[in-house]
């Protein structure tokens, strides 16, 4: 068996690739997109997913009439590598971010009234946003972006958006609960948001998310758009005013909020999904749904089962921490109905998107384009590597059927056959060390190093 130190070895580092502008006008057939990413949501959190409790109608309704993964992975098992591994089509031993605080370098500034270091996505860093501009789609972010570290030039409008509204990497300019801010960026301005003024806690940041999002709609609905609406729910601290319809229920105080959260979010995507029916839009838009990472350790996991069984949770590379919910919904396109087993990851959603957009692709890319399995096409996507990393401490790497994982630095490699044992409880390395060799010298073909994660022994 292998231990994680001796699994990295120097690697020359990736050419980055700059994308040229097309220039090219395509015809108004290619479809609107709208990708959705709640903010630690555990793969077990909605209804269509196997939960008992938690209500989500709209969610449901697109997971029904769309496809829904019962194998998909997010980026990483924490927001800022996650975020940048779905924007720019890189897993996290070849992405620039890949954990929320750098080691070294970037640029520091406070969390909780310590110091900390923050990497941010570089110019060279061939983003969703950039690619589909380029191709003519009119593109947005609304709420979380989270991947600037503390440089004010690496905002969503830096890489690739043409319009944002929403917050940077805190939100320590607001002095109000989390769900009810005071002050948002609309693009580069800092404003008031008057329902919230003076801790009024008049609109939500869901509701508010929706109604930027509609706006923007409606202002490119005759062009093809990409919005990108990075909710924070069920993200902690967890604050809403009102926790029906879970009020009477025999739940915590902690587990009564967390439900509410999701199920006030749903009801501003049910009124998003109104607006395109009301405009004739939601036949020709292609809508995904998913979450950046797994419930979080202060979550009501096992109350509401967020995780649904699944081993560990946000910020550790066991499947609770990075399996996470995954639906694609595209009328006009994709015949509903369809549950998929396929492994998919976050790496694919660029060269997916691309394919719809008729958009070019870097050439450096980790992931596949999904769009001819979501079609029905025959498309194998279970024996190529999938990879994550938090470096010198996580690694994690699942090939078929077989996923090897190290939680802890210095900590041997551990094997799971995942479709017999999903929750990861049997440990099969001393049994299979064939497998374990074969999958440590996978990690060391996929690991570069960064210099902002350095690893004892890289040069």
């Amino acid at each position: 068996m292998k231990s994680l130190q001796t699994l990295f070895p120097a690697f020359v580092g990736l050419t980055t690739f700059a994308l040229p502008a097309t220039g090219q006008k395509q015809k108004d057939t290619r479809p609107n997109i709208i990708f959705i990413l709640a903010d630690d949501m555990g793969y077990g959190d909605l209804a269509c997913y196997g939960n008992q409790i938690v209500k989500t109608p709209n969610i449901d309704k697109l997971a029904k009439e769309g496809v829904r993964f019962t194998n998909a992975y997010a980026g990483s098992a924490v927001s800022s590598p996650s975020r940048c591994s779905l924007l720019t089509g890189k897993h996290t031993g070849h992405t620039t971010i890949r954990d929320n605080f750098a080691k070294k370098g970037g640029i520091t500034g406070l969390k909780n009234g310590n110091t900390i270091r923050r990497a941010n996505i570089l110019p060279e860093d061939t983003t969703i946003a950039t690619i589909l501009s380029a191709a003519g789609y009119r593109t947005c972010l609304v709420n979380k972006w989270h991947l600037d570290g503390f440089n004010p030039d690496a905002g969503p409008l830096d890489r690739g958006f043409d319009e944002f509204y929403g917050w940077l990497v805190s939100k320590n300019e607001s002095n109000l609960p989390y769900y009810y801010p005071a002050l948002r960026y609309y693009n580069r301005e800092l404003k008031e948001i008057p329902e919230n003024k003076n801790n009024a806690r008049g609109i939500h940041d869901s509701d508010l998310s929706v109604r930027e999002s509609i706006e923007f709609i409606e202002r490119n609905k005759k062009n093809p758009f990409f919005l990108y609406l990075a909710f924070d729910v069920p993200h902690e601290p967890y604050v809403i005013n009102d926790t029906e319809p879970y009020k009477s229920m025999n739940l915590s105080d902690s587990a009564k909020l967390y439900a509410a959260l999701i199920t006030q979010t749903d009801r501003a995507i049910g009124r998003l999904i109104d607006y395109l029916d009301k405009n004739n839009l939601r036949n020709n838009t292609l809508i995904i749904f998913a979450s950046d990472n797994g419930a979080a350790t202060m979550a009501p996991i096992p109350e509401l089962n967020c995780n649904a069984g699944l081993k560990g949770n946000k910020a550790l590379l066991y499947e609770g921490g990075i399996k996470e919910p995954f639906i694609v919904n595209f009328p006009k396109k994709i015949k509903g109905g369809k549950i998929l087993k396929n492994l998919i990851y976050f790496p694919d959603v660029m060269p997916t998107l691309a394919g719809y957009a008729n958009a070019k692709l870097p050439w450096n890319t980790d992931g596949v384009s999904i769009k001819p399995l979501l079609e029905g096409k025959k498309q194998i996507t279970d024996n190529r590597t999938l990879y994550w990393e938090f470096p010198g401490t996580q690694v994690a790497v699942r090939k078929g059927k077989w996923k090897a994982v190290s939680v802890k630095k210095g900590a041997e490699l551990e094997l799971y056959d995942i479709s017999k044992d999903p929750n990861e409880t049997n440990n099969l390395a001393d049994k299979y060390p064939g497998i374990v060799s074969e999958l440590a010298n996978e990690i060391k073909k996929q690991h570069a190093p960064s210099p902002y994660w350095p690893i004892d022994g890289e040069k």
